[in-house]
C-alpha cells in the first residue's frame, strides 16, 4: 500500500468504474435500466440489445485506454465529458433514475472528482503544463467541428 498514490487510487477508481459498467450491466448480464435507456429513442428489443453491448464494448475500451494513459490530460478531459454527457442523457431520457438509490449522478460526480485530482496533479509537474494547453486546444477544435 506503501506505493498507492493519490494518483494510482484515482486511475485504479476510474479504470475499474468503466469496466464494471462496461461489463456487467452491459454484456455479462444486460441490466433492465440499461435495456429502457435505449429503448427510450423507439429502438425494438434486439436493437436496443445490440446498442447495449456495444456500449459495454466503448465502455472496457476506454476503460483499458484511461488505465494506460491516465496521466493525459485530454482522456481526463473526455472521462470528465463523457460522464457530463452521460448524467444528461439520463437526465433526459429517464429523470426518474436521478432520484433512485445508486443513481448516476453520485458515481458521476465521483469519478468526475477523481480525473480532477489527476488534473491537478498533472497540471502541478511543469512538464504536463504544455500538454494541458495543447490536449485543451485540440478538445476545443474537435468540438467545433463536430457542432458543424
Amino acid at each position: 500500500m506503501k506505493h498507492c498514490t493519490t494518483i494510482q487510487i484515482a486511475r485504479f477508481i476510474i479504470s475499474f468504474s468503466w469496466l464494471y459498467h462496461g461489463l456487467m450491466p452491459k454484456l455479462i448480464h444486460i441490466a433492465p435500466l440499461e435495456q429502457q435507456m435505449t429503448a427510450s429513442f423507439g429502438f425494438n428489443a434486439e436493437i436496443s440489445t445490440l446498442i447495449t453491448r456495444a456500449a459495454g464494448i466503448g465502455e472496457i475500451i476506454f476503460a483499458v485506454l484511461f488505465f494506460i494513459f491516465y496521466r493525459s490530460i485530454l482522456i481526463n478531459i473526455l472521462n470528465i465529458a463523457a460522464l457530463v454527457g452521460l448524467m444528461l442523457f439520463v437526465a433526459v431520457l429517464q429523470p426518474a433514475l436521478l432520484i433512485e438509490a445508486f443513481n448516476p449522478v453520485t458515481t458521476n460526480i465521483a469519478m468526475i472528482a477523481f480525473s480532477l485530482v489527476l488534473i491537478k496533479e498533472l497540471k502541478a509537474k511543469p512538464n504536463n503544463n504544455a500538454l494541458f494547453h495543447q490536449s485543451w486546444h485540440l478538445l476545443k477544435a474537435s468540438w467545433h467541428l463536430f457542432l458543424r
